[in-house]
Parts: C-alpha cells; structure tokens; sequence
C-alpha cells in the first residue's frame, strides 16, 4: 500500500500543478493581427475574448466585409498563438512526459 500513497501525494501534486497552469492560463494575454495591424484581437491563454482594436480608418460602411474579414484573420492569428503557448505550457508541466498522439491535459 506504500506505492498507492506514493501516486496519491503524486495525484495531488499535479492536480496542483494543473490548477495553477489555469490561473496562468487565464492571465495570459496574445494579440493576434491583420490588416498591418489595422485589426487587432486579444485573447487569454484559454482563448476567450478580452478586447478588439479597430483603426479608425476601417470604419467605412462601404467596406464592412472587409472590416469583418479582417476581425475573423486577427481572431485566427491570437487563436493560433493561443495554442502555441497552450502547447508549450503543457509540455512544461508534463516534464518531458511523452504523451499519446493527441492526447492533451486538461486544460
């Protein structure tokens, strides 16, 4: 029984782990952009919305689809970063641990 008190301290150390990886998460910020930075979309490390930033010459109405298209490749740009740092936040508290092809922590 000494094994299984051994992998509950370690159970509950990653559980820690994890819950501080989702505070860090949740602070982290990324801005993705498009348009030379005429759009710009920020999103935490868990990949909600905090903020859009629009140049002011964009504001046409004449040109909305291209305003609209420029929010959704900005949005594109964060989510990508967003994963980036996800992946290598993760693999850091794996230590090294080689998981299964898709396999991800619960993040």
């Amino acid at each position: 029984m000494k094994n299984f008190g051994q992998m509950l301290k370690q159970a509950q150390e990653m559980q820690a782990r994890l819950a501080e990886m989702q505070a860090k998460l949740e602070a982290h910020e990324v801005t993705g952009s498009s348009g030379g930075g005429m759009a710009r979309v920020t999103l935490n490390g868990k990949g909600d919305l905090r903020q859009i930033k629009l140049d002011p010459a964009l504001l046409d109405p004449k040109e909305m689809e291209v305003l609209e298209d420029l929010i959704v490749a900005a949005h594109k740009d964060a989510r990508t970063k967003v994963e980036a740092y996800r992946a290598e936040a993760t693999a850091a508290l794996a230590g090294g641990l080689k998981l299964p092809p898709g396999f991800t922590l619960p993040l």
